[in-house]
């Protein structure tokens, strides 16, 4: 590894209402990368998303664009489609990102995968933009290990689906500077949406508390405690949660669900056990809305 370059000097705290970067950046645009370029394009900035190879880029065109058109649609934005279009850039060249001041990671929940395409990243961006990752459970302090300059990196945790949700869950490592947590909680803020601050944790604040829901309902579908229905009611009747655990899992994506179990089983022990239930659903392709079939039937995946 070459000498760490001296980390740009930080911001002050900003103060007041603060836009979007102009510029941002997706390193990948699956279903939640495509919904971060989307929430970022309704803001105003012009955003750009790096896709593995040609095939998978017009894919996420596909969806950013039809994703925009349904905004357009409910009236939450007085820009046209055109205009929106044009804001919005696809590549398979990571150096594109080069000129953003706001880079957010938004791979598959794989460890090794997100600490490669954060160094890629890194290796291209300016020294004062600031560099996120989307993660749900990976602990920023095992991502950071890649990267010259941790100071400028934080999580950046949007929730699916990215135009519905008002929640974006801010993760601070424990370097990264102030300056760019508070730049962070703008951003958010003037996306329309809620930043909670948490620190670096296993499953910070959200999936732990979710997936701890989630897996004893499994459970209890497993034990013939009750049908997924049944459970889910109890928790949007009894609790008034606005989905159950359940038909939330689907929406998430059972493989999802899957790879958070696994990562906080091995970092918080065996109350994040993945039940056998949920390995041989994943192992079936029963994936949830994604698929058509998981612990519901979709007729739209």
């Amino acid at each position: 590894m070459t000498d760490a370059a001296e980390p740009a000097p930080r911001p002050d705290a900003p103060t007041g209402p603060i836009a979007p970067p102009s510029r941002v950046g997706v390193l990948g645009g699956g279903r939640m990368g495509s919904g971060i370029a989307h929430a970022f394009l309704l803001a105003g900035s012009e955003v750009t998303v790096v896709e593995r190879d040609a095939e998978a880029a017009e894919a996420a065109r596909g969806r950013i664009l039809a994703s925009v058109a349904d905004s357009i649609r409910r009236g939450a934005t007085d820009r046209s489609q055109a205009a929106l279009a044009a804001s919005v850039h696809l590549s398979t060249d990571v150096s594109d990102l080069a000129g953003a001041g706001l880079v957010v990671e938004a791979v598959p929940e794989d460890r090794d995968l997100k600490r490669d395409a954060l160094a890629r990243i890194e290796a291209v961006i300016a020294p004062d933009a600031v560099l996120a990752s989307n993660t749900s459970s990976i602990g920023l302090a095992a991502l950071a290990g890649a990267l010259r300059d941790p100071a400028r990196f934080l999580g950046l945790h949007f929730f699916n689906p990215v135009p519905a949700s008002r929640l974006v869950e801010i993760v601070v490592g424990d370097v990264t500077a102030a300056g760019v947590v508070e730049s962070a909680r703008g951003w958010v803020e003037a996306l329309g949406k809620t930043p909670i601050v948490v620190a670096d944790a296993p499953g910070f604040a959200s999936s732990r508390l979710g997936l701890a829901l989630a897996l004893e309902a499994i459970r209890m579908v497993e034990a013939g405690v009750a049908s997924p229905a049944d459970i889910d009611a109890a928790m949007e009747l009894g609790y008034r949660h606005p989905a159950g655990p359940l038909r939330t899992t689907d929406l998430v994506g059972l493989d999802v669900r899957l790879a958070i179990a696994e990562e906080l089983h091995a970092t918080l022990g065996d109350r994040f056990a993945p039940p056998d239930l949920l390995r041989r659903m994943v192992a079936d392709g029963r994936l949830g809305r994604k698929t058509g079939r998981g612990f519901y039937e979709w007729s739209t995946p």
